[in-house]
């Protein structure tokens, strides 16, 4: 698939955020979401991904389920979409837009305090359903 202008991108990020309900984003707190074309080799370390493998997503910060009364005055968290990664792994626009949406919301999981392992369990029950 051939590069997306930043900007469409962007607005791809965008329409994933708005197929999130609004009685759970309506609970998001201090967390700004942003688009980066790569991950780096730090990002890639800290979410302990092995050589050779990419992240499409990822959060920092610290989840509103691990929030204590001492969480004031922090600085927002983060959830990072890699343009690159996503685009390399779709076959065409209408894939890339699910894959977009498949993992800003999955990253917004981690907001809420969801983890890799539920979120796979989610994802199981999913298939079995359908």
């Amino acid at each position: 698939m051939r590069r997306m202008e930043l900007e469409q991108f962007e607005e791809l990020v965008r329409r994933g955020l708005e197929m999130i309900p609004d009685e759970i984003a309506k609970q998001m707190s201090n967390v700004d979401i942003e688009v980066q074309d790569m991950p780096s080799q730090e990002q890639l370390a800290s979410a302990g991904v092995p050589r050779g493998h990419t992240l499409l997503g990822l959060y920092v910060g610290i989840p509103l389920t691990r929030r204590t009364s001492g969480y004031n005055m922090a600085m927002p968290d983060r959830i990072i979409i890699f343009q690159r990664p996503l685009e390399a792994r779709s076959r065409d626009e209408n894939d890339l837009i699910e894959r977009v949406r498949e993992t800003v919301i999955h990253e917004v999981a981690h907001h809420f305090g969801i983890s890799d392992e539920r979120l796979d369990e989610f994802e199981a029950e999913r298939h079995k359903e359908g």
